[in-house]
């Protein structure tokens, strides 16, 4: 089992560092997205958002997560109008969902391995899933979660692992 133990952190809302972290994960989550969309369905199939929510929850804690949670797919609409206004709130459910689970993950078990970030994307999902049916009403997005955006699932578990133990 790969795991390894390395500095995780919970950010306050009182720091300021947790803000310039927030601002650096939004910004990224500015650009990330518009090298994926260069792709044919590059933003469905990797889910480009929440690769830099999973690691900045998981590394920082969830309150970093939850404010880029919650500012990223908002400046992406004012700034590049994706995500649509009809598809704004599920993607910031989905994200604060991804955030929290992240977040109390690393808190809880204080370490970092691949079956943890495997069952936190999982969790996130399938929660994030629920609360888009109630949302819409539809079940199809969620199943395409799955069906057409398992390399994103995958990119996000390995990314996120690679990014945590290798850049310090």
């Amino acid at each position: 089992m790969m795991e390894t133990k390395t500095k995780l952190y919970a950010l306050n809302f009182q720091e300021v560092k947790t803000y310039l972290l927030v601002v650096a994960f939004v910004l990224c989550n500015m650009v990330l997205p518009q090298l994926f969309h260069l792709i044919p369905q590059g933003g469905i199939i990797f889910a480009p958002l929440s690769l830099v929510i999973l690691a900045g929850s998981y590394k920082f804690g969830w309150k970093v997560g939850l404010l880029a949670a919650i500012c990223s797919p908002l400046a992406n609409h004012v700034a590049f109008g994706l995500p649509a206004w009809g598809v704004l709130q599920v993607m910031a459910l989905k994200l604060v969902v991804l955030a929290l689970a992240a977040g109390l993950t690393a808190q809880y078990f204080r370490r970092l391995s691949l079956p943890l970030l495997v069952g936190v994307v999982l969790v996130s999902e399938v929660l994030g899933g629920l609360g888009e049916w109630l949302l819409t009403g539809g079940i199809a997005a969620t199943v395409a979660d799955f069906t057409i955006g398992w390399p994103g699932m995958l990119l996000q578990v390995l990314g996120t692992y690679a990014l945590i133990k290798y850049l310090k």
